[in-house]
């Protein structure tokens, strides 16, 4: 399994940004913006918080594993392997959907003198900010489920479970 690259997060980022704010402009052009809702920072901001137990919980897991506890219960690699899945899927949706709500944010600080307005940019804000959280959080949790490098396979390529 390829690892995650922060590049290709960036750039999942940036387009999605432009092309939300060219969106919203043109939108707003037209009529209104659609509103960004409350539920949007709150949701991401839940998944950061399962990817990062299930993180630091698989983390203790193989630590015990490997120092040979008598307590230690193995980690299915199928299980890891979903994680792993589990944690690239929601850093790239959440590089897709922060730089959606960051595009339609800068919009949004046009009219900051608009309460609703301003309400609505301060929920794109932190679902920017939440978004970062999952993105850094899947990250992590794919550097915990990854094998030791192996000196058979060609030094360049790291792999995760």
């Amino acid at each position: 399994m390829r690892e995650l690259r922060i590049r290709l997060l960036a750039g999942v980022f940036v387009v999605a940004g432009v092309l939300s704010w060219a969106g919203a402009r043109l939108w707003n052009s037209l009529g209104t913006l659609p509103s960004v809702p409350l539920a949007a920072p709150i949701v991401l901001a839940l998944i950061a918080v399962v990817l990062l137990a299930t993180a630091l919980s698989l983390r203790a897991r193989l630590r015990a594993q490997r120092e040979r506890r008598p307590e230690a219960k193995g980690v299915d690699p199928l299980m890891a392997a979903r994680a792993v899945v589990f944690g690239q899927a929601s850093a790239l949706v959440a590089a897709l959907v922060a730089g959606m709500y960051g595009g339609t944010g800068v919009v949004l600080l046009e009219s900051l003198d608009i309460p609703a307005r301003r309400d609505q940019a301060i929920y794109a804000g932190f679902s920017v900010l939440a978004g970062i959280g999952v993105i850094a959080a899947g990250i992590f949790l794919e550097r915990v489920c990854r094998l030791p490098e192996d000196d058979d396979h060609d030094k360049g390529a790291t792999s995760a479970v």
